[in-house]
C-alpha cells in the first residue's frame, strides 16, 4: 500500500529507477517493494551491506547475474513427485548453473579477503551447488526439443536403428523418384512425411499406378501423398522405435526429476539468495550512477547535507543545495518567488532521507549527516499554478490534520506553500500557528511560503531560520540555489517592471505598501544582495585556493623529480668514481710490484731513487683514497648482493678475495685472501668489477701484492676499529715488508678500548718469526694505545 507522503516525495519513482538495475525477476520485485526502515540498527546494517557490495564491485567487477525463469509451478510438481518436461528441467538447471557461477565469482578471486566482506560471504556461502548434476543435465538435454543421443545406451541404440531404417526407406523411395518408369507419375522429386510416415508426392491422375496407402491430398487436389507398399513394414518399424524412444526419454526425465526432487528446497533457497544478491548489486549500481556517498547516521535529529541533489532531475540540470537543520534550529522556512525551486528543495531533503532508510547511498557529498527518525510526513501540492481554490486549501488542511495526529517529536514534516489557498492574512496567521505547534512538539520542520509575515516570524523566533531560493532578476529565471540564513523576496515589483508593466502602476502599488513593510523588505533585499555577493566571493576564493593547492602540488612533484634526478646523477658519479679508483689501485699495485722486482736486482744507489718513486706513488694513492672517501662510503652501504664464490674487494684491507660464505643475519662474510681465511663485515666488501686483471693482482696466492705493499713502506700501522683476525692479517704482511726493508722498529696503533684487540695482537706477536721483542708505548709514544715492535 502506497504511503501518501512517500508518493508526494516521488519515492516510488526512485524504486522504479532502482529496479532497472536489477536483472532477475525476484531482484526487480525486491527493488519495487522496498520500504524505508526507521530502525537505526537496521539502517546501519543496510548501509554496511551496501558499503561491502560497492567496494566489491570496484575491486572485482559485477557478478555474472542473468535472467532466471519463474519456476514456482515446477517446484509444486517436484513436491508432488511429477515427472518434469525437458523445458522445466532446463529452467531449474539454469538456476543451478547460475548458482555455480556465482560461487566461483565470489570465492575464486585470488585477492579476496573474506573478513572484509562478511555480509556478502554469508549470502554466497549459503548458495547450494551441485556441479555434477548441473553438468549432467547440460549434457543430456541440448535444448528443450533435443535430447542427446548419448543420454543413455538404449536411446543411442534405438536412434541408430532409426537412422538405418530411415536410410533404407529413403533409398527405396528414391528408386521411385529417380526411376524412368515412375518419373511421369511423380509430382515433385522429394520425399516427405505425412502422419509420421515417409511418403512421395504423386500426381492424382496416376495414383493407381503406384501401389500403396494414401495419407494426404494437397489442397488443390492435384497431388496425393502415397506410402508405397514396399516401405510399409519399414515405416512400421520406425514408428515402433519411436514409441520405444519416447519410453526411454520418459525414463530419463523420471530419473532426473527424482534426483531434483530431494534438493528442491535448496534450489528454491538459491532463488531467494540470487534475488537478494541481485538486489544488493542493483543498489550498488544505482548508487554508482548518481555518484552517491555513504551518509553519517545520527540520533540527534541532525541534518547536514552538502551539495545535495535530487536524483530524479537530470544530472546536467540539477542544482546542488546545502541544507542544515536540527543543530541550531529545528524549523526552516524557505521563501521566495514561485518556480524558484522551493518545492524541489523540500523533495530533495525528503527523498535523501528515504533513500538512506532504504539502504541506498545518498546523492550528496561525503560527510553529510542523516538523522534516523520515526517517520517522514509531507504535504506537497501537485498544482504549482497561481489558480488556487477553497478545495485546494481544504485538501492541505486535511493532510496537515493527519500529519499532526501521527507526528512525534522524532519526525520530519515537510509542508509546501503553507497557508496558501485562502485569505493571505488568515493564511499566514494559520501557517505561523501550525509551525509553532510543530516546533513545540520538537518536530523537525521545513516549510515553504511567500508570506512576509512568516519570514518576519522566523527572523525573531528562536529555533526558526529563514532560507531563500535565489532568483536571477536580470534574466527572470530561478537559479534553484538555496541560501540559508536569508529570507527570500517575492520580487513582484522588479519582475513586473522587467516584464514591461507601466511604472505608474508599479509606483502606485509601492505606495500602498506599509512603510514598515517597505523598510523591512529593503533591509531583506540588502541582506540578500550582501549574502549573494559574499557567496560569490567565497566561491571565487575557494576556486583560487584550489588552483593554489594544485600549483603547490605540481611544484612539489617537480621538486621531487629534480631531487630524484640529482640523487641519480650523484649515485652514477660515485659509482664511476669508485670504478676509476679501483682501476687506479690495480695499476698502482702492478707498478709497485714491478718496483719491488727491480729493487732486488739494482744497487743500493738505484734502490734509493726507486724507493723515493714508490713512496711518492704510495702518498698519491693515499691522497686519492682520502679524497674519494664519499665514494667508498657509498659502496659500503651494503647495496650489493653478496654470494659465495664472488670475487670481491675488501675496502679496509685494500685486498681482493673470494667469498666462501656470507650471512645476512650477522652481516659478515668469510673471505679467502691468499692462503688466509678472514671474517669481514659486509660493509667493507664490494664486488670486484675488474674482469681482466693481471694475474699478479687477481691471483690470491700472491704473498703480499697490490696496495697493501704501500703501507709497509711506513713504520706505523693503524688498526683502530678492526677485529683481532683482521688486525693480525695486516700485521703479518706489515712485519714481512718491514723485515725485507731492514726496518728495525715499527709502531702498531691499536687503541686502549677494552684491551681485547691489544691482547690478541700481543698473542700473535709472541710467536711471529720477525719479532725480536715488543712493548707498550711510553709517554709521548701513545702509551697503552700503542705497541712498539723490535724487528730481528
Amino acid at each position: 500500500m502506497e504511503n501518501h507522503s512517500f508518493k508526494k516525495l516521488e519515492y516510488y519513482n526512485i524504486l522504479e529507477k532502482l529496479s532497472t538495475y536489477a536483472i532477475t525477476y525476484i531482484g526487480k520485485s525486491l527493488c519495487i517493494n522496498t520500504a524505508p526502515c526507521f530502525s537505526y540498527t537496521e539502517i546501519e546494517n543496510m548501509q554496511k551491506a551496501l558499503d561491502e557490495t560497492y567496494s566489491f564491485v570496484i575491486k572485482f567487477g559485477l557478478p555474472p547475474l542473468c535472467y532466471i525463469p519463474d519456476v514456482l509451478s515446477t517446484f509444486k510438481k517436484l513436491d508432488s513427485n511429477y515427472t518434469l518436461s525437458v523445458k522445466e528441467i532446463l529452467e531449474i538447471n539454469s538456476i543451478l548453473t547460475l548458482s555455480d557461477d556465482l560461487r566461483k565469482y565470489f570465492y575464486l578471486n585470488e585477492n579476496l579477503e573474506k573478513e572484509d566482506f562478511t555480509i556478502l560471504d554469508s549470502l554466497f556461502s549459503d548458495i547450494y551447488v551441485n556441479t555434477n548434476l548441473s553438468r549432467e543435465i547440460s549434457f543430456l538435454f541440448i535444448d528443450e526439443n533435443t535430447i542427446n543421443d548419448r543420454a543413455s545406451k538404449k536411446l543411442f541404440e534405438i536412434r541408430k536403428k532409426q537412422k538405418n531404417l530411415e536410410e533404407d526407406i529413403k533409398n527405396k523411395l528414391n528408386s521411385y523418384i529417380t526411376s524412368s518408369k515412375y518419373k511421369k507419375y511423380i509430382q515433385e522429386s522429394l520425399i516427405t512425411i505425412r502422419n509420421d510416415r515417409y511418403v512421395i508426392p504423386v500426381k492424382n491422375e496416376y495414383r493407381s499406378f503406384i501401389k500403396g496407402f494414401t495419407h494426404d491430398i494437397s489442397s488443390s487436389g492435384s497431388t496425393v501423398f502415397i506410402e508405397p507398399i514396399s516401405v510399409f513394414d519399414l515405416n512400421n518399424e520406425i514408428n515402433s522405435l519411436k514409441a520405444e524412444e519416447a519410453i526411454e526419454i520418459e525414463k530419463i526425465l523420471m530419473d532426473i526429476s527424482s534426483r531434483l526432487s530431494p534438493i528442491s528446497l535448496q534450489i528454491n533457497n538459491n532463488i531467494n539468495l540470487i534475488g537478494n544478491i541481485d538486489y544488493l548489486f542493483a543498489k550498488a549500481k544505482y548508487s554508482i550512477s548518481y555518484a552517491g556517498t555513504s551518509p553519517i547516521l545520527n540520533k540527534e535529529k541532525k541534518i547536514l547535507l552538502f551539495d545535495a541533489r535530487n536524483p530524479l532531475i537530470a544530472e546536467d540540470k540539477v542544482v546542488p543545495i546545502n541544507i542544515e537543520l536540527g543543530i541550531s534550529f529545528q524549523t526552516l522556512v524557505i521563501t521566495g518567488p514561485n518556480t524558484g525551486g522551493k518545492t524541489v528543495a523540500l523533495k530533495t531533503v525528503g527523498l535523501i532521507l528515504l533513500m538512506a532508510y532504504s539502504g541506498l547511498y545518498i546523492p550528496a557529498k561525503e560527510n553529510s549527516y542523516i538523522p534516523v527518525l520515526d517517520m517522514i510526513f509531507a504535504d506537497i501540492g501537485d498544482d504549482q499554478s497561481i489558480q488556487e481554490s477553497l478545495s485546494t486549501f481544504s485538501s492541505h488542511i486535511t493532510n496537515i490534520k493527519e500529519i499532526i495526529k501521527q507526528a512525534t517529536e522524532n519526525c520530519l514534516v515537510l509542508l509546501d506553500e503553507l497557508g496558501s489557498g485562502t485569505d493571505p492574512i488568515e493564511g499566514s496567521s494559520l501557517a505561523i500557528s501550525i509551525l509553532e505547534y510543530l516546533h513545540n512538539m520538537s518536530c523537525i520542520t521545513i516549510a515553504t511560503s511567500h508570506y512576509s509575515e512568516i519570514k518576519k516570524y522566523a527572523l525573531v523566533t528562536d529555533g526558526f531560520e529563514n532560507a531563500s531560493s535565489e532568483f536571477d532578476i536580470e534574466n527572470l529565471k530561478p537559479t534553484y540555489r538555496l541560501i540559508l540564513g536569508v529570507p527570500g523576496k517575492s520580487n513582484a515589483f522588479e519582475i513586473s517592471s522587467k516584464l514591461g508593466l507601466p511604472e505608474k502602476i508599479i509606483d502606485k502599488a509601492k505606495s500602498l505598501v506599509n512603510d514598515n513593510d517597505i523598510n523591512i523588505e529593503e533591509l531583506l533585499k540588502n541582506i540578500y544582495n550582501d549574502k549573494i555577493k559574499i557567496d560569490h566571493e567565497k566561491e571565487e576564493i575557494e576556486k583560487k585556493s584550489n588552483q593554489i593547492d594544485l600549483l603547490k602540488q605540481s611544484l612539489k612533484n617537480k621538486s621531487n623529480n629534480l631531487q630524484m634526478k640529482k640523487e641519480k646523477i650523484i649515485e652514477n658519479a660515485k659509482q664511476e668514481a669508485l670504478e676509476l679508483l679501483l682501476n687506479a689501485k690495480n695499476e698502482a699495485g702492478l707498478a709497485i710490484k714491478k718496483i719491488n722486482n727491480i729493487l732486488e736486482n739494482f744497487s743500493s744507489e738505484h734502490s734509493k731513487d726507486l724507493n723515493l718513486i714508490r713512496n711518492n706513488l704510495n702518498n698519491s694513492i693515499k691522497s686519492v683514497m682520502n679524497n674519494n672517501s664519499n665514494s667508498e662510503e657509498f659502496f659500503n652501504e651494503e647495496k650489493y648482493e653478496l654470494k659465495p664464490n664472488m670475487n670481491v674487494y675488501i675496502t679496509n684491507l685494500n685486498q681482493n678475495g673470494i667469498i666462501l660464505s656470507t650471512s645476512n643475519k650477522s652481516k659478515k662474510s668469510q673471505i679467502q685472501i691468499g692462503n688466509n681465511k678472514l671474517t669481514i663485515k659486509n660493509k667493507y666488501i664490494i664486488p670486484n668489477k675488474q674482469k681482466n686483471m693481471d694475474s699478479s693482482i687477481t691471483n690470491n696466492n700472491v704473498h703480499y701484492s697490490g696496495l697493501l705493499s704501500t703501507k709497509t713502506a711506513a713504520t706505523e700501522i693503524n688498526l683502530l676499529g678492526m677485529t683481532v683476525e683482521e688486525a693480525n692479517f695486516l700485521i703479518d704482511k706489515f712485519l714481512d715488508d718491514a723485515s725485507i726493508q731492514h726496518i728495525k722498529s715499527v709502531r702498531i696503533v691499536h687503541g686502549k678500548g677494552t684491551g681485547a684487540l691489544k691482547n690478541g695482537i700481543h698473542n700473535f706477536l709472541k710467536t711471529h718469526p720477525h719479532v725480536k721483542s715488543y712493548r707498550l708505548g711510553t709517554f709521548g709514544e701513545g702509551e697503552m694505545g700503542v705497541t712498539i715492535v723490535e724487528i730481528k
